[in-house]
């Protein structure tokens, strides 16, 4: 894996029919913003080659909305990644990533937002870029790395949806 694509679901309707945390589904806003993030990485060259998303209702209604835009991506829906914590989240992309040049993984807080701070760590983001991500992470939000040949993060992006309302 050369590039690792973080993207938050979505903004969540608050409940489900269900009553279920995992069946709750996008609200139109959150339609509309993963749309157009994905628009805008798209617009970037950030495009994934395999896309693996959380199982829950809002992840996958998120994919659906992003993926116009990244046309010949692969999809992977991932049990685990359901409220993964960052190390798992890491696991998976890596796991997935060989001989994979860029992977997304559309998944949750807090594990996405901890792995994107993490990743700026190891990276050696300016400090101010670490407080930024430590201090927000909204939904459809998208965190972007790059990674040599030792595996070592690298940051290429971190990007916020435009708010309409």
């Amino acid at each position: 894996m050369d590039r690792l694509i973080l993207f938050r679901h979505g903004k969540a309707a608050p409940e489900s029919a269900s009553g279920e945390d995992f069946d709750r589904r996008l609200a139109p806003r959150g339609m509309r913003e993963s749309a157009a993030m994905a628009r805008h990485l798209a617009d970037l060259g950030l495009k994934p080659n395999l896309a693996l998303v959380s199982a829950s209702a809002r992840t996958r209604e998120t994919w659906a909305a992003a993926e116009p835009a990244f046309p010949g991506a692969k999809v992977r829906i991932e049990d685990d990644l359901y409220n993964a914590d960052s190390r798992a989240i890491r696991h998976a992309a890596t796991r997935a990533g060989e001989g994979v040049r860029t992977v997304m993984v559309v998944g949750h807080n807090p594990g996405l937002q901890e792995l994107a701070v993490r990743l700026l760590t190891e990276g050696h983001a300016p400090a101010s870029l670490i407080s930024r991500a430590q201090r927000q992470f909204p939904p459809a939000a998208a965190a972007v790395f790059l990674f040599d040949d030792g595996g070592r993060p690298a940051y290429d992006g971190l990007f916020f949806p435009e708010r309409g309302d």
